[in-house]
């Protein structure tokens, strides 16, 4: 064998080793398409983004899909998960993509300004108080039953109010099958006027914000809707008196396993409606209490402390999560019988236009794979999924037997 022969032996060996080492390093490939779910055609040139979720989000590639739709990604194998975005006309989607994925699909939706089919499912307002606060945290659920389905995108997706004096702790919006991401009310023209700048993508979106305000021992509250409701609720402690401005208006009940916990509720409640009440007395919710119990530990004396956490705490309901499902399934069993037979009517949305009721069942189903997205993602304890997962099926079960 000659020398050129033995040194181009040689560079090939070399070449092979390093191949051979540089393979497991940038050898994972995730590959995946983009659909138009409004059009149901592929989505050609949107942008795709895949981040890597390991001490922060760092972005690991950005690509356009090609003409069907479709991307692909070649990057550092590891033990991370990733998350893949895709732009869509200035909304984003995501699709998580964990350890040893090696596909993903996405759908995506055209969006508008205004668009048809959007209105607002439930209201659910919790009560605390202690220590001369008062702490208010409010669940909105919005629906998104466009057809063809779109998303719905403004400066003022969904407003609300607040009461003159409070001041926000934290606010969060919730995509459907997404997690919670925190986000910042924008102030609107008019007094104590509030906007989620945040997309109505189609299914259900949740909005939630915590608020404290002093209190001297007795306050009224006024929700002023904004939109119709299907159900307005009030979830505070047995310790606090509750007194509507109006009788007849408000039904008292009683939240599965939490008999220091009263619910308050009002069935198809509309803009104008008087809806304020009168509070007086102190008490925490269940949660809440047990866990300052618990500790031993002082009350939190910062703005909103003990009721509504500051900013760089943990969401507060993450302590009764499980029963704030289980009560909200509870009161929506309340409307169940009139909801569910009564006929598809003509409905105010939160867009232009109206769009028909979908009755209890819709939102029951929906509120039920969120529970098990949540559980699965880690969200909420074993125990706080099985409390609230029965008396979601009990509900859904007794609205099921009313329909036939």
């Amino acid at each position: 064998m000659s020398a050129v022969d033995r040194v181009t032996g040689n560079y090939r060996a070399c070449i092979a080793v390093i191949f051979f080492f540089a393979v497991p390093a940038w050898g994972t490939t995730l590959s995946g398409r983009v659909t138009n779910g409004t059009t149901g055609q592929p989505a050609a040139g949107d942008e795709v983004i895949l981040i890597k979720l390991a001490a922060g989000m760092e972005e690991v590639g950005r690509v356009k899909t090609d003409g069907q739709g479709r991307f692909n990604f070649t990057f550092e194998a590891g033990s991370a998960p990733h998350l893949v975005r895709v732009m869509h006309q200035e909304v984003s989607y995501h699709k998580p993509a964990p350890p040893g994925t090696n596909s993903v699909d996405i759908e995506v939706y055209d969006v508008g300004a205004r668009i048809e089919g959007i209105r607002a499912v439930a209201d659910l307002m919790s009560i605390e108080a202690a220590q001369g606060k008062l702490a208010i945290t409010r669940i909105f659920a919005v629906d998104n039953h466009s057809k063809p389905p779109r998303t719905q995108m403004n400066d003022g997706n969904f407003e609300f109010y607040l009461p003159d004096g409070a001041d926000i702790d934290q606010a969060e919006a919730q995509s459907p099958g997404g997690q919670a991401v925190k986000i910042v009310p924008r102030p609107q023209a008019e007094k104590a006027r509030y906007a989620f700048v945040f997309p109505l993508r189609p299914g259900q979106t949740q909005f939630r914000v915590s608020y404290h305000l002093p209190y001297s021992g007795t306050a009224t509250i006024d929700p002023r809707l904004i939109y119709p409701l299907e159900h307005f609720v009030v979830l505070l402690p047995r310790s606090i008196s509750f007194a509507p401005a109006r009788g007849g208006i408000y039904q008292s009940k009683q939240p599965p396993d939490q008999p220091d916990t009263v619910a308050e509720l009002v069935s198809d409640a509309q803009p104008g409606q008087t809806l304020a009440f009168d509070i007086s007395g102190d008490g925490l919710l269940r949660g809440q209490d047990e866990e300052a119990r618990g500790t031993g530990a002082p009350p939190d004396t910062r703005p909103g402390g003990g009721l509504g956490a500051p900013i760089e705490a943990p969401d507060p309901l993450d302590h009764y999560r499980g029963y704030l499902l289980a009560g909200l399934a509870i009161v929506l069993a309340a409307g169940a019988v009139y909801t569910v037979n009564r006929s598809h009517s003509a409905r105010p949305a939160l867009a232009e236009g109206s769009t028909a009721s979908g009755g209890v069942l819709s939102a029951l189903k929906e509120e039920l794979f969120a529970l098990e997205l949540e559980h699965k993602q880690g969200q909420i304890s074993d125990q706080e999924y099985a409390r609230a997962k029965a008396a979601l099926d009990e509900t859904l079960a007794r609205a099921l037997r009313r329909r036939r």
